[in-house]
């Protein structure tokens, strides 16, 4: 089902599997000649410190291994107070963005010994909300979330309830709590200058009607380095519905153009609006940078492939995955310092190309 949380193969059950009688920790020791509990401190790694030979230790694994044994993960759960499940809820999975993300941040878990469910709100609050009561009813231990305006109330009632929360790319201004994520201000601040001291002069900005933070943050950014240098009429700031069609959106894009003939740049305000910004221009028949420079926040490799290559502000994707990992995982293991850096601004670096 469609955002829904992603599980991987070794947490589905096939029909078949389900009338399979599960191998016991009894049936291990039996095969073995030992009793249970040197099994389970085998299987739970205690061997060499309750003095278990090597020998014995590597028959028992062995024998597990040959008779297919998985642990209960509800047994688990239950003895140790943890289910080592993660939650991961972005805005949208197949954005190159949170792609990136959600892939370091599944790598960087499983470095620690935890796995990730992941899934997708598309920025719907009813479904972000949805899926936060999925999750925990799934047992995870913390969550990772781009949380949607409207998720504010299920996000405070996961923190009220001292459940580990990190929010990513986004956060709630006034709410307690875990962020990490890049410098949407300087980030925009940056390639703005980079625009500016190349003598582009008037410039168009185009973004979406989600009133987010990191929106708001990157809008700002914009309004106030023109309002430095020059005169922001609010005509040359266009901003598209989130849920608007392509072909609708790149229609407006090129509407917004063609009402706008003196711009000579356009700072695109995320990748998917620039993604739709390439094919106004292309629509348009307009050279880039000879007729319009163009500056994306968020790199994509058709940025990267494209001739001319566009130039970006890249978000620092792997420094906010490992920060916010760790934030977590520091939570629960109830680290005191965890005050210290609970908000973290990761920089943005400008990647220059050809399209400026």
């Amino acid at each position: 089902m469609v955002g829904m949380p992603y599980f991987t193969d070794t947490e589905q059950l096939m029909p078949s599997a389900l009338n399979m009688k599960r191998v016991s920790i009894k049936d291990i020791a039996a095969k073995a000649g030992v009793v249970p509990s040197t099994v389970s401190l085998v299987l739970n790694g205690k061997a060499r410190q309750m003095r278990i030979s090597a020998e014995l230790e590597e028959r028992v694994k062995k024998i597990a291994e040959e008779e297919g044994y998985m642990p209960n993960q509800t047994a688990v759960s239950l003895r140790t107070g943890r289910s080592k499940l993660l939650g991961l809820i972005v805005e949208d999975i197949s954005n190159v963005f949170f792609a990136s993300l959600a892939k370091i941040i599944e790598d960087k878990a499983n470095e620690r010994g935890f796995k990730i469910l992941y899934c997708s709100t598309d920025n719907d609050d009813e479904k972000g909300n949805d899926l936060i009561k999925v999750l925990h009813n799934r047992g995870v231990d913390g969550f990772l979330i781009t949380p949607s305006p409207g998720m504010q109330k299920e996000v405070s009632r996961l923190i009220a309830q001292h459940k580990p929360v990190v929010l990513m790319d986004r956060y709630f201004p006034g709410l307690s709590g875990a962020y990490v994520l890049a410098d949407n201000y300087s980030g925009v601040a940056d390639g703005m200058k980079h625009l500016l001291d190349k003598g582009y002069r008037n410039i168009g900005y185009v973004t979406n009607d989600l009133g987010q933070i990191q929106m708001i943050e990157r809008e700002k950014a914009f309004t106030d380095t023109m309002g430095r240098f020059l005169e922001a009429p609010d005509q040359k700031i266009l901003r598209l519905p989130y849920h608007v069609p392509t072909a609708e959106a790149v229609e407006m894009i090129s509407s917004f153009l063609k009402e706008n003939t003196d711009l000579d740049a356009v700072f695109f305000a995320t990748n998917y609006l620039g993604i739709f910004g390439l094919e106004s221009v292309g629509q348009l028949g307009l050279a880039v940078p000879s007729d319009l420079a163009i500056v994306c926040f968020d790199d994509h490799d058709i940025f990267r492939l494209m001739v001319p290559g566009i130039t970006c502000v890249r978000q620092p994707i792997e420094e906010i995955a490992t920060a916010a990992i760790d934030l977590l995982i520091r939570q629960l293991e109830e680290d005191e310092t965890i005050g210290e850096d609970m908000h973290q601004f990761k920089l943005p670096s400008l990647v220059i190309r050809n399209s400026t």
